[in-house]
């Protein structure tokens, strides 16, 4: 649907696994960011995430990884978010 395909993971006290969708969606829908780089974004399962070109691997992983930490997703540890282009 959208230009880009992302495969999206998460780092959590040395373990990395895909992102999960319902975070996705979370961070997708509900960001506070402010930014238009985020508003056409479609997360499509655990660890994908399309979007369009506005937004960059590097400004999607600093984003979701500052979200995800501030919400304690890291078990109190801060999250590291991998993000390539499929």
């Amino acid at each position: 649907m959208f230009a880009q395909k992302f495969s999206v993971n998460v780092v959590i006290q040395g373990e990395t696994r895909p992102c999960p969708l319902d975070w996705l969606d979370q961070f997708c829908m509900r960001n506070f960011t402010n930014s238009a780089d985020f508003d056409d974004t479609l997360p499509v399962a655990d660890g994908k995430l399309e979007a369009s070109f506005r937004l960059t691997p590097e400004r999607l992983a600093e984003g979701l990884s500052a979200w995800l930490t501030q919400r304690g997703k890291g078990q109190g540890q801060p999250v590291v978010v991998k993000v390539t282009r499929v």
